[in-house]
């Protein structure tokens, strides 16, 4: 089962996050509140997703990622934002984000997202269960 980390400065969303992610049976591996925990957690748990949240204290989410990117290449990263424009598409590929998703595009939307990015790190083979 994959294992994720949920960064969020923001506790509410991280437990709602994390709540659907393990109803859906997502490994949640850990969680962070800002970019510079989540750079420290990520190369401690080696998770095989990170959900990044764009802005967030002592290191942002392009920032956080962009470090991530190098420490750990095969880790995947969705920036889950609420800002859902160009200019953050643009930001968030420079820096190697696989996938960018507005807050405001749900829940469904989230989970769809996870599962189209796990399975394209496995060449096309799901890494879910059933």
């Amino acid at each position: 089962m994959p294992r994720l980390l949920i960064v969020d400065d923001n506790l509410s969303i991280r437990h709602i996050i994390r709540s659907l992610l393990e109803q859906q049976g997502y490994e949640i591996c850990g969680e962070a509140e800002d970019g510079l925990q989540a750079i420290n957690l990520a190369k401690e748990l080696k998770p095989d997703l990170i959900l990044l949240d764009l802005s967030m204290p002592k290191l942002g989410g392009p920032q956080a990622a962009s470090v991530l990117r190098r420490e750990l290449p095969k880790t995947r990263i969705i920036l889950f934002t609420l800002f859902d424009d160009a200019f953050g598409k643009s930001v968030a590929s420079a820096v190697g984000v696989d996938l960018v998703i507005s807050k405001t595009e749900g829940m469904a939307k989230l989970l769809h997202s996870i599962r189209t990015v796990l399975e394209r790190n496995t060449g096309g083979q799901s890494v879910l269960r059933p």
